[in-house]
């Protein structure tokens, strides 16, 4: 479980306002996978994180073009493939091979996609993460006031495995992520204040959330639009107001 935050670094600042990056952290971790924009169908495929933030031009990215573009910033990579919630539908989810550049599979997630998952940043509508255990969804619904639902969800067969109600609001929520099954929510002021988490749920009930102290994140400027876990390197890839961050992390064993 969380138990800190260690470090924050400034990667490099650039592309959109919005955005995600990530590596892949069940397969060719070094790639860093770059995905400008709340809205595009192009990614740009670093050989590693030196290639990503050097100006060499023999040190260019592979460039990957979508048949479809993504919607929002939560995306995922994983075990070779780009999990990504198509532009212009309203819960589809799609599994594609990043190496054959073809669509291997697709599901559709109930009751997602009628909201924003978080609502300081409205166009991610599912939020993709990978953890310990695998590929997990986050979005809200009207159904539950607003509050956050997460879903495990089976990465080879793209079948729902379990849904679980949390008792996290979406409101002044900026982002989410899981680390071996606890869901941890970001939260700022519409001001765009300290980021801090101040929710967690976990799907197991092996700790109790309401002991845990509120965890703010080291100053940045503006607030995130992508945080995502990496479980091989403990930690979060982020992106705020252009800006690709890293952040490490403190974690300890669940009591």
């Amino acid at each position: 479980m969380l138990a800190g935050i260690k470090s924050i670094k400034i990667v490099k600042k650039t592309g959109d306002m919005h955005g995600s990056w990530m590596t892949d952290p069940g397969k060719d971790h070094l790639k860093i996978y770059f995905l400008s924009g709340s809205k595009n169908n192009v990614i740009l495929e670093f050989a590693n994180i030196r290639a990503f933030t050097e100006r060499n031009h023999k040190l260019t990215p592979r460039r990957v073009n979508l048949p479809s573009s993504w919607q929002g910033t939560g995306h995922v990579m994983y075990n070779g493939f780009l999990f990504y919630h198509i532009y212009g539908s309203l819960n589809e989810i799609v599994k594609y091979n990043i190496q054959r550049r073809k669509v291997t599979d697709r599901m559709l997630l109930p009751g997602a996609g009628q909201i924003s998952a978080y609502q300081l940043f409205h166009d991610t509508k599912i939020d993709l993460a990978i953890d310990e255990q695998g590929l997990w969804a986050i979005h809200a619904e009207p159904d539950t006031s607003g509050n956050l639902v997460i879903t495990k969800i089976n990465h080879l067969t793209m079948t729902v495995e379990h849904t679980w109600d949390t008792s996290c609001n979406s409101k002044n929520a900026e982002a989410a992520f899981l680390i071996c099954g606890t869901h941890y929510v970001v939260y700022n002021s519409p001001r765009r204040g300290t980021s801090r988490i101040e929710c967690v749920y976990d799907v197991l009930d092996t700790i109790n959330t309401y002991e845990i102290p509120v965890l703010p994140f080291p100053k940045c400027q503006g607030s995130h639009s992508t945080m995502h876990y990496n479980p091989k390197e403990k930690q979060l890839f982020a992106w705020a107001n252009r800006s690709q961050i890293l952040y490490k992390l403190q974690t300890k064993q669940k009591v």
